[in-house]
């Protein structure tokens, strides 16, 4: 008995596939085609008020915008961050001054991952790396169970603040941000989210 080797989905044909967007999106990682995990309250609260804090301030400015669940192609993966965060500059317009209604072909300005229960960080801060790697400054891996936020940017250690909402009288350290985008954010007001 012979067995016809399978050839592993090149990034093209996986882009072809028209399930790829659907909810929980599929990604695209060193060949292999994985499912995001659904996210339950907690992901999805972050993420709705991150998202909008985010918003708030850069889209007024018209310094960025910030796209829940935008793909992301570059580099030989195509992923799918929670958030997205892109400086307006780079974002491609269509002839009527707005966004173009499709996926970004290079890696966003700042990305931020919300764990989601029984997800492995592994592959998410290997996404997060990734997009370091190519052009990213700045980025987040959000742990609602621990109530931790892990930033990374580029030639630089991984910082863990924590949230401490046992008190809230201690001030506590900023989060780095994206440059040009006026957000002062604590591990404490993100988790009292």
């Amino acid at each position: 008995m012979t067995t016809t080797p399978i050839l592993p989905l090149t990034l093209e044909d996986f882009l072809k596939k028209p399930n790829i967007d659907e909810s929980p999106a599929w990604e695209y990682i060193n060949g292999e085609v994985i499912q995001k995990p659904m996210p339950k309250t907690h992901h999805s609260r972050l993420q709705l008020k991150l998202a909008s804090a985010i918003e708030l301030v850069a889209e007024a400015s018209q310094v960025a915008l910030a796209f829940p669940e935008l793909r992301c192609t570059f580099g030989g993966r195509s992923v799918v961050p929670d958030i997205a965060v892109v400086y307006w500059d780079k974002i491609p317009l269509n002839n009527a001054g707005e966004p173009e209604n499709s996926a970004i072909f290079f890696a966003p300005d700042w990305t931020i991952e919300i764990l989601s229960p029984n997800q492995k960080s592994t592959k998410v801060i290997d996404n997060i790396l990734h997009c370091l790697e190519h052009g990213s400054p700045l980025g987040w891996l959000i742990d609602p169970d621990d109530k931790s936020i892990f930033v990374f940017q580029p030639q630089q250690t991984p910082r863990v603040y924590k949230a401490d909402l046992s008190n809230n009288e201690t001030p506590q350290e900023t989060l780095p941000i994206l440059d040009k985008i006026e957000l002062y954010l604590t591990a404490n007001k993100i988790f009292s989210w």
